[in-house]
């Protein structure tokens, strides 16, 4: 049923109204603007006000993974779970996310196209979770990381018939392992996968289908690689070289900036255990590279080891660190966000016609990123949520959504696992 929203502060996504007031229909926003100005039209409306409070745009993680657990081995499962139990794990994964606030995922790797199952059951109302736009199989090498995932391909034929059969079976976008990763035995990050041919093969059949290309790349040749062949997003261009530093180039920064092309440097809640056990400081570039023009958006890679997909917002507030004022990194995890995903006209921002995907929280974003975890109400596509437990408490203590102790694996991390790993 429509409603009446207000609060101290609207946020909408263009600026900020003060004492504002949304009104949310059947499946969009109908209206907003100052509560005083309300339109006779919505007067009749129930109307809930929410003092102390600020309304958002609903949330966007730029980067899941579902068919992984954010536990000590993600990967392990994935490959011992048969398709039936990782359907289960990404439904329940696809709650969680809701249930912080995240009203649109994207998901960037899964196996047996199962994120298209779990994508249309959201859509068509029979599962709750965030709108989800899905890559479904990365495309790797042989071998190469993520291989589990059933996405290999090697020559230009195979990687154009790959790309033309994720589109058959639904894929939203293309995701492509232009180096190695951390993840996977065997798999050298700072090492580029795939040729600039070959890359730019993948582009060209996906633009034929009017799909975007997502290019996961740490190290600087894959990184220069993907732009050569235009693709659509970066996902973590971390500058990793063989001795695990990030070394970054300004010069490759200003050409990433120049093409337009989206970075998802995909920190989260882990970045400061990181920093704190190896030295490394998770996206010490970025604060250089959006002053350089370069467009950042918020993901957290959610799913992958130790990082559970309801510490969201800890990766926000790991940015903030990083010398990003709160309502940039907001905006990295809304407008921005929606541009890179192509759904700048459906979400993102609290307008009329726009779906109607806001959270309501206590205190103000602006000045308290954490504000962000301090839920009160979801709402998605004009539907409430309501967690598993009853209740938006992501930090009390002994709430299904605290923080678990940080036993980060750095096997992958350590000069010892560099010199078992090889160049795939």
């Amino acid at each position: 049923m429509p409603e009446v929203l207000t609060a101290p502060r609207v946020m909408t996504g263009d600026g900020t109204v003060s004492d504002g007031a949304v009104v949310v229909g059947d499946t969009t926003v109908e209206w907003v603007g100052c509560a005083a100005t309300l339109p006779a039209e919505f007067a009749p409306l129930p109307r809930t006000d929410y003092p102390g409070s600020t309304i958002t745009p609903g949330l966007i993680d730029s980067h899941v993974h579902l068919g992984f657990d954010g536990g000590a081995q993600p990967a392990a499962r994935m490959r011992s779970e048969t398709d039936e139990q990782q359907l289960v794990l990404m439904l329940h994964n696809a709650r969680d996310l809701l249930g912080v606030g995240v009203t649109t995922a994207r998901d960037l790797g899964a196996r047996g196209y199962l994120d298209v199952v779990v994508r249309d059951a959201i859509a068509a109302g029979l599962a709750r979770g965030p709108r989800l736009v899905v890559a479904t199989r990365p495309i790797t090498v042989t071998g190469g990381h993520c291989w589990f995932m059933g996405g290999e391909a090697d020559s230009q034929d195979d990687l154009r018939r790959i790309v033309r059969t994720h589109h058959k079976r639904g894929a939203d976008l293309i995701k492509v392992m232009a180096t190695g990763g951390f993840m996977t035995p065997g798999s050298a990050p700072w090492y580029a996968q795939f040729t600039s041919e070959q890359l730019a093969v993948v582009v060209d059949e996906a633009r034929r289908v009017d799909k975007p290309v997502a290019a996961h790349a740490h190290g600087v040749e894959g990184i220069r690689r993907s732009l050569k062949a235009g693709v659509t997003t970066l996902e973590h261009c971390s500058f990793v070289t063989e001795t695990n530093e990030r070394h970054f180039s300004e010069p490759l920064a200003a050409e990433i900036a120049e093409r337009g092309v989206f970075v998802c440097p995909t920190t989260s809640v882990n970045a400061p255990y990181v920093a704190q056990l190896t030295g490394i400081r998770v996206g010490q570039h970025l604060k250089a590279m959006h002053e350089m023009g370069v467009r950042i958006i918020a993901g957290t890679d959610a799913g992958i080891d130790n990082t559970p997909h309801h510490q969201y917002v800890g990766g926000l507030e790991y940015l903030v660190t990083l010398g990003f004022q709160p309502e940039e990194v907001l905006a990295m995890a809304t407008t921005e966000a929606a541009v890179a995903l192509g759904l700048d006209t459906i979400t993102g921002r609290l307008a009329p016609g726009y779906d109607a995907d806001l959270i309501v929280i206590d205190g103000d974003p602006r000045t308290d990123i954490s504000a962000l975890g301090k839920l009160r109400r979801v709402i998605a596509r004009g539907r409430d949520y309501v967690p598993d437990s009853g209740r938006f408490d992501v930090s009390a203590p002994g709430s299904p959504f605290a923080a678990p102790e940080h036993a980060i694996d750095l096997r992958l991390l350590t000069e010892a696992s560099r010199r078992r790993t090889v160049k795939r």
